[in-house]
């Protein structure tokens, strides 16, 4: 099974040109400030893709999801799945998929590092095969470029390593962190395809998994 990974297009998306993959998945800011008009013009976008399977995150920048998730969720295509604390299984693949990341100036889905963003992470089934989330764990692909900061979750690596049938971590949120780092048989995907300067510069992540 072909998976296709992007995230943080940060209403550029219309600029991408997308290769074929059984399931594309969008790990989060699919906005710039999470206003109406964005969200309505990337969901249009994203449920004419031709994959056949799309899921979808929020991520810290898609502030109509979390302050008015009801709309926000009348709008998603009936052929696209939008996860929220929540999974899904597509082919037998089991998937997970938050929009959580450690408080960062106040934007959408921040929580506090601790018991506050635990509780989020406590929700992943250990049996989660592909887990999406919209920030990095703490010390993977999270570095900041200006200052060299891991800017991570501490509390999310730690539930990763409790999940024994994981394949693939992808995520966004970091944008020079773009990359992907294998670790102890699982693989991480930063699929932020803005750089720091929200240019459109990398290319987004396609991955064979095997069932």
């Amino acid at each position: 099974m072909r998976l296709l990974f992007i995230s943080d297009t940060h209403n550029q998306h219309r600029s991408l040109r997308l290769p074929e993959a059984d399931i594309l998945i969008h790990c989060g800011d699919i906005s710039g400030q999470g206003r109406l008009a964005e969200v309505v013009d990337f969901l249009d976008w994203y449920g004419s893709m031709p994959h056949r399977h799309k899921v979808l995150i929020a991520g810290n920048h898609d502030f109509l999801a979390e302050q008015n998730p009801t709309l926000f969720k009348s709008l998603i295509p009936q052929n696209v799945i939008y996860l929220n604390d929540s999974g899904c299984e597509i082919q037998g693949l089991r998937i997970w998929g938050s929009p959580i990341s450690p408080w960062f100036f106040d934007w959408a889905f921040n929580r506090q590092r601790g018991t506050d963003i635990r509780q989020h992470w406590d929700l992943i089934p250990l049996d989660t095969e592909i887990l999406i989330t919209h920030g990095p764990p703490y010390g993977i692909l999270d570095e900041v470029a200006h200052d060299r900061r891991r800017v991570g979750c501490q509390d999310l690596r730690t539930k990763i390593e409790s999940l024994n049938f994981l394949k693939i971590h992808a995520f966004g949120h970091i944008h020079e962190g773009y990359g992907q780092h294998e670790e102890e048989g699982k693989l991480f995907l930063n699929a932020s395809v803005l750089d720091e300067h929200y240019v459109l510069k990398n290319a987004p992540w396609v991955w064979e998994v095997t069932r």
